[in-house]
């Protein structure tokens, strides 16, 4: 088993995060396997080096180690666009310059009607005759670069070890027809980055040999998109395990803007590793 944990270091850890990483860590500590630390970093408009370091702080401060050196995206810019191109010639993606209003206006128009998927509003398919025909990559300067997923979607399924926000466990399946109309055409690469988070962590989980992803039931759909990507792609697909997500009294999910809750406020009031480990309710 080899596991991982994936903060992107545009902020604090809070709860969520902790529950997360130490869950993932336990699991691959209990089958002799292999915890690995990734930084998503990719947005590098918003991640900062002093919150990387409170990252490993924080970890470390748990009780939790990581086996090999910390991935960072920000290093494997090359293997994202080297993918980018090979879908490229084999006229899976195409370019687009579409502003988010755009495909909020198109999308919300009176025979359309605006629908949200996992990756937010469906692409109406303004831009799909951008195609590639197998042309020379790159893509013009200022478009984005979509997977045209009326020929990349296909049936498939993954296992799920977890829960999915409705219920979903064992054997989770997905249809061509399930893609096309409830993912749509989900961006690949952002005009601002260079990829998405979506390519990249498929790609990244893949390089690490990730046997078991665990995270949130808040990215459970966007597992449709990543097993799309690795059939392409002849990846292998991990097991997954969506875990329950930690919330604050009103019952919202906590973010990073939610200082109340951070590891770092809980360390400066006195709390203990162990007392962390009882507030998300991984010890009684």
């Amino acid at each position: 088993m080899i596991t991982r944990f994936a903060p992107s270091p545009t902020g604090p850890l809070h709860l969520g995060h902790a529950y997360s990483a130490i869950l993932a860590h336990d699991k691959a500590r209990e089958a002799g396997g292999h915890f690995l630390l990734r930084i998503e970093d990719i947005d590098q408009s918003r991640s900062r080096p002093e919150w990387e370091d409170r990252i490993y702080d924080d970890l470390a401060w748990l009780g939790l180690s990581w086996d090999m050196e910390p991935m960072r995206q920000s290093d494997r810019l090359t293997a994202y666009v080297d993918v980018l191109e090979r879908l490229w010639t084999r006229d899976l993606v195409f370019a687009c310059t579409c502003t988010r209003r755009d495909i909020q206006e198109a999308a919300s128009a009176p025979q359309e009607g605006a629908r949200i998927g996992p990756d937010g509003v469906i692409y109406p398919g303004t831009c799909r005759a951008n195609r590639s025909d197998g042309g020379t990559y790159p893509i013009p300067d200022g478009a984005a670069l979509r997977l045209d997923m009326r020929r990349a979607a296909a049936d498939l399924s993954f296992k799920e070890t977890g829960q999915g926000p409705g219920g979903d466990t064992g054997s989770v399946s997905i249809t061509s027809t399930q893609l096309i109309h409830d993912v749509g055409d989900i961006v690949l690469a952002r005009r601002d980055m260079g990829t998405s988070y979506h390519l990249s962590v498929v790609l990244d989980d893949a390089d690490q040999g990730i046997s078991h992803v665990i995270r949130g039931q808040d990215l459970f759909e966007a597992t449709a998109i990543h097993v799309t990507l690795q059939n392409l792609l002849g990846l292998p697909t991990p097991v997954y395990h969506h875990h329950r997500l930690i919330r604050d009294d009103q019952g919202k999910r906590l973010a990073k803007r939610d200082d109340a809750r951070s590891i770092l406020t809980y360390r400066q009031e006195g709390a203990t590793p162990e007392d962390i480990r009882r507030m998300v309710g991984l010890i009684p």
